[in-house]
């Protein structure tokens, strides 16, 4: 376990049903200051609820959620939107405004919530998208973006506001080999020059073991497993080496619940 000095975000025993499903039945996780932490699970898993509990969209029916040492469910809406501005958030589909062409997207944030001039935005707005390498594509348009060129000017406007704490939100999703190659780059390149703690959510087992410090394994409303992605690999636990090494025969189950097959194409009632 973590200490205060060193935990960012502390999740402990939080319960979660929506619309009367159960989601989470006993969650734990410590997100530690200055690592990357990823975050995998089956499809439907609460990863992404998770995340929406870590930045106070929702409350836990049990259990609390602590960020910065803040109990989310005990913030007011100015204390929640404070903490909110220490975090940055990538989206899974980069989420740019579709009417603002590549550095209006990128200085959004910093004219919604500071007051600074416009000379000095305009410095903070080309160090960030040097540090993605587009400040060449500061005039595009999202419409004119690759995938992989959209999803890095997202993550400039991610850090614009220099966060200390960065989600992302399945970042590789749609990308090729080389655009993802480039993505996790720059998610190390970010993490270790900013000093800044990280959590990724992804499916992507493999890509996720070259830069993540700790590793979770959601599954059944809890953690099944954490630790190094190298002991994530190497377990023998049977729903983790299932989900690590992409086996269709496990307690994860391909198939939802259905009548007799044979039956069924037959004819026979049910």
């Amino acid at each position: 376990m973590a200490d205060a000095a060193t935990a960012v975000i502390e999740v402990r025993d939080v319960h979660y049903a929506a619309s009367g499903r159960p989601i989470f039945a006993g969650l734990d996780m410590v997100v530690r200051r200055g690592r990357i932490t990823a975050i995998m699970g089956p499809s439907g898993s609460g990863k992404t609820t998770l995340l929406r509990l870590v930045t106070g969209q929702v409350n836990a029916d049990r259990g609390s959620v602590s960020v910065f040492g803040h109990d989310m469910a005990t913030l007011d809406r100015e204390q929640l939107y404070a903490v909110r501005r220490r975090m940055g958030m990538l989206f899974q589909n980069g989420a740019l405004l579709t009417d603002l062409d590549v550095f209006e997207n990128v200085a959004f944030p910093v004219r919604e919530h500071t007051d600074l001039s416009e000379s000095l935005l305009a410095r903070l707005v080309w160090m960030k998208l040097q540090a993605v390498g587009l400040r060449g594509a500061a005039r595009l348009m999202p419409t004119e973006l690759s995938g992989g060129m959209a999803r890095r000017v997202a993550l400039a406007r991610a850090i614009v506001m220099d966060p200390q704490l960065l989600i992302y939100d399945e970042p590789f999703v749609g990308l090729d080999p080389i655009s993802m190659g480039v993505v996790l780059r720059l998610i190390k390149r970010m993490n270790d020059a900013l000093g800044i703690t990280s959590i990724v959510v992804s499916h992507d087992v493999q890509e996720l073991a070259t830069i993540a410090d700790d590793s979770y394994l959601m599954a059944g409303g809890r953690m099944t497993a954490s630790g190094s992605p190298r002991q994530l690999a190497d377990s023998s636990e049977p729903a983790v080496h299932q989900f690590m090494t992409g086996g269709e025969e496990g307690p994860v189950l391909f198939h939802y619940p259905a009548p007799d097959y044979v039956g069924q194409l037959l004819g026979t009632p049910e």
